[in-house]
């Protein structure tokens, strides 16, 4: 099933090749506070749709690698949850999940570089302080997203009170017009160490697909529902025989359970239509819709979701 339409469920290769006098490679974590475009980023970068995105805070509950590759150098983008105040055990989880990802250290989970995210249309507040304050400055990159969409004074006045921060480097961007981006991409790939390539060149995603198809439902239907229903919904792959894919989505309550399937299976529908969009011709996708009362609250639960 694997296309240029989506990641591929390959692994990295178990022994990498020989390192190369002249690549350079390495791993770059994206964190931030939820909605700041941390996977918008990526998904530009990388050329294709790595995380999924909506509007909707605390849209990305994995990390997610995203891998970008040139002739010289190989870049593996670390997509993490937005860091917030966590009030179940899924945001904990999800919090815990970021958090992990800017280690760095020179074991071999460590990442080399860590870029933090900030908003361009809102002011520098008490979460982006909080979330600098797990960081090792000194060492941090600061990127101001979204500019396409901030006057030019809310980008001024986010780099001045970013400025206070004591960062590496700081690079405004906008993951929609990808101006910047290049600049960015440039500036981290030299400051990448020499090493090897970790992925094959057709690769971009460590992503298996079941996740990512999973992961598509939820996106498409963060799309259509309430605003009241995201942090309720878990989407989970139960059948995987090509070309028929089943997903359950597993909702906490009975009352969610009708909000998901809409007034004539309405909104089910749509969710469904716009997956399948994304998806290579043939699919045959089936939804389902369960109830797992407040499982979002429940750590046993969290865990067996895969979060």
């Amino acid at each position: 099933m694997a296309d240029e339409t989506h990641p591929t469920d390959e692994s990295a290769p178990e022994s990498p090749p020989s390192v190369d006098d002249e690549f350079r490679s390495g791993f770059v974590t994206f964190v931030g506070r939820p909605n700041v475009g941390k996977s918008s980023l990526v998904n530009a970068i990388c050329g294709r749709k790595i995380s999924i995105i909506s509007d909707k805070p605390q849209t990305t509950r994995h990390r997610i690698m995203g891998v970008f590759t040139r002739d010289d150098s190989q870049i593996v983008f670390v997509d993490t949850p937005g860091i917030h105040k966590p009030v179940t055990a899924l945001g904990e989880r999800v919090n815990a999940t970021a958090l992990e990802s800017v280690t760095r250290d020179d074991e071999e989970e460590g990442v080399d570089v860590v870029v933090f995210v900030l908003d361009a249309t809102k002011p520098f507040g008490k979460g982006d302080r909080w979330v600098a304050s797990k960081l090792d400055l000194a060492d941090t990159i600061v990127v101001v997203n979204k500019i396409d969409r901030a006057k030019p004074q809310q980008v001024l006045a986010m780099l001045t009170a970013a400025s206070e921060l004591g960062a590496k480097e700081y690079f405004p961007v906008s993951a929609v017009t990808k101006e910047g981006l290049s600049t960015l991409v440039d500036h981290l790939t030299a400051g990448l160490p020499l090493g090897p390539q970790y992925f094959p060149d057709d690769q971009v995603s460590d992503q298996p697909e079941e996740r990512w198809v999973a992961e598509l439902v939820r996106e498409q239907l963060l799309a259509v529902t309430r605003d009241e229903l995201p942090y309720s919904i878990a989407t989970q792959v139960v059948e995987w025989e090509w070309p028929r894919i089943r997903v359950d989505i597993i909702v906490e309550r009975d009352s969610q359970k009708g909000m998901v399937i809409g007034k004539g299976g309405n909104i089910l529908k749509q969710a469904g239509e716009r997956a399948r969009k994304q998806l290579p011709d043939g699919v045959f996708l089936e939804l389902r819709v369960k109830v797992d009362k407040d499982w979002q609250r429940r750590p046993e639960r969290v865990e067996r979701l895969g979060y």
